[in-house]
C-alpha cells in the first residue's frame, strides 16, 4: 500500500512538472481504477501557483500540543454529554418517582445529582472553551484541519453516538413490543436520543463541511 502511494505520488509530481492539468490527471488516473479519494488527496498535495515545479502545501504534523487539546476537547465532551443524561434522568425520577424505591435510593438519588451537575458544571465550560481555541486556529491555518487525531477522535465520536442511538431505539422497540410504557421511560429515551442525535449532527455537519470547502 505503502509502494502504491509513492507511485501515486511520483506520477502526479511528473506530470505537473511537465505542465499537465490537474483534470487530465484525475481522468487517467480514475481510468487506471484509483479511487476518488486517493487521487484527490494526491493531487491536494500540490498547490495550484505559476512556478516551473509543482509547489507542494503545508502538510499537517501531530504535535504534543494539538493532541493534548483535542484530548482534552474529547474527553470534556464525552463527560458533559454523560453527566448531563445522568442528570436528566436523576431529575425524571426525581419528578415521577418510583413507589418502591427505599430512602437509601432516594438518598442515593440525590447523591448522583450532585455529582452529575458538578461534572456539567466543570467540564461542560472547559469544552467550549477549548472548542473555541482551535476553532480560532483552523480559521488561521485550515491546514490543520486534515489532523490525523482531529478526524480520529470526531469519527470516533460519531461511532460512539451512533451505538447510543441505535441501542436507544433498540430499548424503545423492546419495551414497545413487551408492553411496558411508561411516561418515565418514555423521557429518558427522548433525552438519550437528543444528546447522543445532537453529537452526532454537529461532527456529521462539521465533516461534510470541512469536505465541500475541501
Amino acid at each position: 500500500m505503502a509502494s502504491a502511494t509513492q507511485d501515486l505520488d511520483l506520477f502526479v509530481r511528473e506530470a505537473l512538472a511537465r505542465g499537465e492539468s490537474k483534470q487530465a490527471m484525475e481522468a487517467a488516473l480514475v481510468s487506471a481504477g484509483w479511487q476518488a479519494e486517493q487521487i484527490r488527496g494526491a493531487l491536494n498535495v500540490y498547490a495550484d501557483v505559476a512556478f516551473p515545479v509543482p509547489v507542494p502545501r503545508p502538510r499537517p504534523y501531530l504535535s504534543a500540543r494539538e493532541a493534548f487539546l483535542y484530548l482534552t476537547l474529547f474527553t470534556t465532551l464525552y463527560i458533559s454529554a454523560w453527566h448531563l443524561g445522568s442528570l436528566l434522568f436523576k431529575l425524571i425520577e426525581q419528578a415521577w418517582p418510583d413507589p418502591a424505591d427505599s430512602e437509601y435510593v432516594v438518598r442515593s438519588l440525590a447523591d448522583s445529582i450532585r455529582w452529575s451537575t458538578a461534572s456539567v458544571i466543570i467540564a461542560f465550560p472547559v469544552f467550549l472553551f477549548v472548542a473555541r481555541y482551535l476553532g480560532q486556529q483552523l480559521a488561521r491555518s485550515p491546514a490543520k484541519r486534515l489532523s490525523a487525531i482531529r478526524r480520529w477522535l470526531t469519527y470516533v465520536t460519531l461511532f460512539v453516538a451512533a451505538v447510543v442511538l441505535i441501542v436507544d431505539m433498540i430499548t424503545l422497540v423492546n419495551n414497545v413490543l413487551g408492553g411496558e410504557l411508561s411516561l418515565r421511560f418514555l423521557l429518558k429515551v427522548v433525552v438519550a436520543a437528543l444528546i447522543a442525535g445532537t453529537v452526532f449532527g454537529y461532527y456529521l455537519w462539521d465533516l461534510r463541511k470541512e469536505e465541500q470547502e475541501a
